[in-house]
C-alpha cells in the first residue's frame, strides 16, 4: 500500500481572541494521494481555510499549534524550520488564495508577481522569467498574454485575476495545489471554467488538488474525495459519490438537501430544505455534537462527548462523526 502524498494526524490549532482562546481546527486527521482530489466542504467558520493556511504554515501570529503532525514525504512540516518551509511554499505545495481582488497586489503589474516565485525559487532571469510568465497566463486560457503581463490586476475581470492566481500557483510546478474558494464571487458560467482549468491543470500536470469549497454541489463532477468540516472537526469524509448519494452525517444531508436541484431531476423532491440555525462561534460550542442544535436527528447522546469518526456499515473508506451511526452499528450487532 503507498504511503499518502500528504498526511494530517490529530492536528489541533488554537487562536487567541479577545473573548478567549478557540480551536479552528480541531483533532483533524485527513490524508490526500497522488493524483487525487479532495474537496475539503463546509459552511463559513466550519474551519475550512485554517485548515489550509495551518497545511501551509501561515498561520496568524495569534495562532499556535496545540498538537498533531503534518506529514509531506515523511517530513512533518510542523518540526520544519523556516527556511526549508519557504523552499517547500510554491515549489512543493502551492495554494490559491481566496479572493483575487484581494490576493493580488495591486500596485504590481501580474507579470511582476507571476515572475517573482520564477526568480525566486527556479532562479530565472529577468527576461527568461518574464517568458515563462506569459507562457503560463497563456496556459491558463488569459487572451493576449504578451499583452496582459504588463497589466495591473485592476486592469482584469474578476475571472481573470483569479487565472492569474491559479497561474502562480503553478509557476514552480508543485505536485499539490490547495485552492481555497477558487470560484468566489464569480457567476455560475465562470465557475464552470474556473473549475475546468483546475482539472484540466492537473490532468495535464499530474497534480494533487485540495478544492475548499463551501458548495457541495461543485464536489460532484470535480472530486475523488469529499471531508466535510463543521465547527473545526471533521463531521464525515469519504468518496464523493457515496456521499452525495448516501450522506452518512445530517450536516452532509442537510447541505445537499439545501441546494437548488434541476426540475425533473429528481421527482417530488425539487423544494429547498434550508437548515435552520447557524455555524455556532467557536468560543460558545454547545456541550457535545456541535451541531446538536441544529440537528434534526438529536437524541440523548449527542448532548454528552464529542462524536468521534467511525466506519459507516463497517466500511474504512467512508466516516462519519455521528452518534447515529454507532447506534446503527449497535443495532446491526445486537441483532446479530
Amino acid at each position: 500500500m503507498t504511503k499518502p502524498l500528504l498526511e494530517i494526524q490529530g492536528l489541533t490549532a488554537s487562536l487567541a481572541t479577545d473573548t478567549g482562546t478557540i480551536y479552528p481546527v480541531s483533532d483533524v486527521s485527513l490524508h490526500i494521494d497522488a493524483g487525487e482530489t479532495l474537496a475539503v466542504v463546509g459552511e463559513s467558520g466550519s474551519g475550512k481555510s485554517m485548515l489550509a493556511f495551518s497545511i501551509m504554515r501561515l498561520l496568524p501570529r495569534s495562532a499556535r499549534f496545540e498538537g498533531g503532525r503534518i506529514v509531506w514525504k515523511d517530513r512533518d512540516l510542523l518540526q520544519t524550520d523556516a527556511e526549508s518551509l519557504r523552499r517547500i511554499r510554491g515549489n512543493e505545495i502551492a495554494l490559491v488564495f481566496q479572493e483575487a481582488g484581494s490576493a493580488l497586489n495591486p500596485v504590481r503589474t501580474v507579470g511582476s508577481q507571476l515572475m517573482e516565485p520564477l526568480r525566486t525559487h527556479l532562479g530565472l532571469s529577468k527576461k527568461d522569467a518574464r517568458d515563462r510568465a506569459v507562457e503560463l497566463l497563456r496556459e491558463v486560457q488569459i487572451p493576449d498574454p504578451e499583452t496582459r503581463v504588463s497589466n495591473y490586476p485592476h486592469e482584469m475581470s474578476g475571472g481573470m485575476k483569479q487565472r492569474v492566481l491559479i497561474a502562480m500557483a503553478i509557476a514552480c510546478d508543485p505536485e499539490l495545489v490547495i485552492a481555497d474558494e477558487p470560484t468566489t464571487a464569480l457567476d455560475a458560467t465562470l465557475q464552470a471554467h474556473i473549475l475546468e482549468l483546475l482539472g484540466r491543470l492537473k490532468e495535464n500536470r499530474n497534480l494533487s488538488l485540495i478544492l475548499i469549497t463551501h458548495d457541495l454541489s461543485l464536489v460532484k463532477d470535480n472530486a475523488d474525495r469529499v471531508a466535510v468540516m463543521y465547527a473545526g472537526r471533521l463531521v464525515e469524509v469519504g468518496p464523493s459519490e457515496r456521499i452525495l448519494s448516501s450522506p452518512g452525517h445530517p450536516y452532509t444531508a442537510g447541505l445537499w438537501e439545501s441546494l437548488p436541484k434541476p426540475r425533473g431531476s429528481e421527482p417530488g423532491k425539487s423544494k429547498l430544505h434550508a437548515m435552520t440555525g447557524t455555524v455556532p462561534h467557536l468560543s460558545h460550542l454547545p456541550p457535545g455534537c456541535a451541531f446538536g442544535d441544529r440537528c434534526p436527528e438529536r437524541f440523548d447522546p449527542c448532548d454528552q462527548d464529542v462524536p468521534t469518526l467511525q466506519n459507516v456499515n463497517g466500511d474504512p473508506a467512508h466516516r462519519t462523526a455521528c452518534y447515529m451511526n454507532a447506534a446503527a452499528l449497535d443495532a446491526t450487532t445486537t441483532s446479530v
